[in-house]
């Protein structure tokens, strides 16, 4: 027997044997529960949406907040817009308003302190600042994802099943938006409507946000108009409209989520560069990106003003990406996880054990 041959050989068992575990694995399985055992066998995912759903709760639990008659107390003591004493005990020479976080647990300081993050110029705590510019960031950047995500999907989903003139002027107008920068349309949108509050400047942000996601849903449906259950469906009678949202639209909701998860890590970005340049979220209001901007010259003096904010962008970023990762793993059928050698032993084992009683 030639090398050829026995490479070739080994070759077709260990695909024969990975089939018969993933077969194994998904046997008597809904293809919605494939998905998720995919999804939380992601380490990074999983992780990733641990630790978000900590910030949120976090962060939108320390600082009160009023929603109609519902009132919540926080259970930080100081508000973003209070003004206590500068704190000078402590800190460095001609500094004030230094950090009291201690994380050294052999220190007689450990813990929190009165301002862990310290304080700004004119006094306000930092934490306070800072855990309401995450409030807004991620505000921001669901505002952004849901009206994006709407959008695209309605824009490619219109333009891929009924093609022709339809797809033609829709992938022109979409083509129109990709090649204006976005940076340029967001400062436009936030120098006009900045000064209405955050969820106003994302809802106009996310009007420009679909155009990727509206290509991919558009080639998704290009390819399922063509298959099988939509001919059933036409001819049991169906309108165009529940084919697209009742039969198609389900068969693409795996890139429509991971398209979403893509544009809302883009969104928190972008909305760190408006407010940095000055055309996003505008005082009184706080973001994450307004208090980088606003002490950007105090980051050799005054670093703690610099950290915490760009600290909360980045974690937040890289979870939502890393959550988006997890996603397009677990609703690509073509993604196989790596097997072990002991569930391929087993696999061969139960194969030649197979092949011996018939």
């Amino acid at each position: 027997m030639s090398i050829f041959t026995r490479f070739k050989r080994k070759s077709v068992d260990n695909d024969a044997s990975q089939v018969d575990i993933f077969n194994k694995e998904t046997e008597g399985l809904s293809q919605g529960q494939i998905v998720l055992r995919r999804f939380l066998r992601h380490r990074g995912a999983i992780i990733s949406l641990g630790v978000l759903s900590t910030i949120l709760v976090f962060v939108f639990s320390a600082l009160d907040f009023k929603i109609g008659f519902l009132k919540y107390h926080g259970w930080w003591k100081y508000n973003y817009t209070e003004q206590p004493d500068l704190r000078t005990q402590g800190c460095p020479q001609y500094l004030s308003g230094c950090p009291t976080l201690s994380i050294n647990p052999f220190s007689k300081s450990f813990g929190l302190g009165d301002h862990p993050f310290g304080q700004d110029d004119i006094g306000r705590d930092y934490f306070a600042l800072v855990m309401r510019g995450a409030q807004r960031s991620i505000l921001v950047m669901f505002i952004i994802g849901i009206v994006g995500g709407a959008i695209g999907t309605v824009i490619g989903a219109i333009s891929g099943f009924y093609r022709g003139k339809v797809d033609a002027i829709l992938m022109r107008f979409t083509d129109f938006i990709i090649t204006i920068p976005s940076i340029i349309i967001g400062s436009v949108i936030g120098f006009h409507f900045g000064n209405l509050g955050a969820t106003f400047l994302a809802f106009y942000l996310g009007l420009f946000a679909w155009t990727g996601l509206s290509r991919l849903v558009r080639g998704e449906f290009l390819s399922l108009r063509e298959r099988e259950f939509v001919d059933a469906a036409r001819v049991a009678g169906a309108s165009d409209r529940r084919i697209i949202f009742k039969h198609i639209l389900p068969n693409a909701v795996g890139v429509i989520i991971v398209s979403v998860t893509l544009i809302m890590s883009g969104a928190i970005l972008l909305e760190t560069g408006l407010s940095y340049l000055g055309f996003g979220v505008v005082s009184p209001d706080v973001s994450l990106g307004l208090l980088i901007s606003q002490y950007q010259d105090s980051f050799t003096t005054r670093p703690w003003l610099f950290w915490y904010p760009g600290i909360f962008i980045i974690i937040i970023a890289l979870c939502v990406n890393f959550i988006g990762d997890g996603l397009r793993d677990a609703f690509d059928p073509r993604q196989r996880r790596r097997i072990s050698r002991k569930e391929r032993a087993q696999a061969k084992a139960g194969s030649r054990a197979k092949q011996g009683e018939s």
